[in-house]
């Protein structure tokens, strides 16, 4: 299959680019509501433990000495950093400071990254339309942050959470674009579990790695925002199911599958549905009804991925 696959869209394509935005917003916000219960490092630590071992029955052969996991394992150590290790670690920490709707928003930028990187790094066209796409969803997603309202985008200020999200946004982009070079074995390639296995059995060590450092330094610094020990029950419990098996087997499966199918720059503009759930979700909990600027939003960032991914 070739590095940038054809933009043009179908339903199943569509279905599958769809799904991970959803199982975000709802990680961002159920990240934010176990923010007082655990450690981010270690929540997310426990999130892909958990996703391992749900794999174990699909893929579990993928750890077998022989398997060509070890032959590839610079390639899925690299995969495994990026996106088990340092693109959920960074969300989990935004979320200590930020709101869910703020995190998804700031992930927005991922189109623009995803132009830069994909023109800088991998010899990617930039295509005029695909600048157009980008505004247009941008646009679409400041409608969201201001409530309809443009004129509050002077009072709105970036927290350090806002920050950790823009450089998580970046290594995300990274991570798609690693993933159209594909260089992997042919049956792990060809399963999804195996592939998400492999990335998650790397992406564990840096975890542990993470979640260890987190340890040593809530040890040293008892006065910090963060938790310092695990409010074990079944509200955690709740939490770390659904974190595993949504955001992280669903999505992850969606969306190496969509990038495989749309090419990542395409694929990203679906990643600005993301705050529009976000708050759809944050307003269901509050038993709040949408509102108009969300149909307006949901508009924009729809016309900006048809824009995009149309052909020449």
């Amino acid at each position: 299959m070739s590095a940038f696959p054809a933009a043009g869209l179908n339903a199943k394509t569509i279905f599958l680019l769809i799904m991970p935005p959803l199982m975000w917003a709802g990680n961002a916000v159920v990240g934010r509501l176990a923010a007082p219960w655990v450690p981010p490092m270690t929540l997310n630590f426990l999130r892909w433990a958990l996703v391992l071992l749900l794999l174990l029955p699909l893929a579990g052969w993928v750890l077998k000495r022989g398997s060509s996991l070890w032959s590839q394992w610079r390639r899925f150590l690299l995969l495994g950093l990026l996106s088990v290790g340092l693109y959920n670690t960074l969300q989990y920490l935004a979320l200590q400071t930020s709101s869910p709707v703020n995190v998804t928003l700031v992930a927005s930028s991922m189109p623009i990254w995803m132009l830069v990187i994909g023109r800088l790094f991998f010899a990617a066209p930039l295509r005029g339309m695909a600048l157009v796409g980008a505004g247009l969803s941008l646009l679409g997603v400041t409608v969201v942050l201001t409530q309809g309202q443009l004129t509050r985008l002077q009072d709105v200020q970036l927290v350090p959470g806002d920050l950790l999200m823009l450089l998580a946004a970046m290594v995300w982009a990274v991570y798609s674009w690693l993933l159209t070079q594909r260089s992997e074995s042919a049956d792990i390639r060809s399963d999804w579990a195996a592939f998400l296995m492999a990335q998650t059995a790397m992406g564990l060590l840096w975890c542990a790695l993470f979640a260890g450092g987190e340890w040593l330094w809530l040890g040293t610094h008892p006065d910090t925002i963060l938790p310092t020990r695990i409010d074990w029950g079944w509200p955690l419990a709740l939490v770390l199911l659904f974190v595993a098996v949504g955001p992280s087997l669903v999505a992850y499966r969606a969306w190496n599958a969509g990038v495989q199918r749309a090419g990542p720059t395409v694929a990203s503009f679906f990643s600005n549905l993301t705050p529009l759930f976000a708050a759809l979700l944050a307003a269901a909990f509050l038993g709040e009804p949408p509102r108009l600027f969300h149909a307006v939003a949901f508009a924009l960032i729809v016309l900006g991925i048809v824009v995009s991914s149309a052909r020449r």
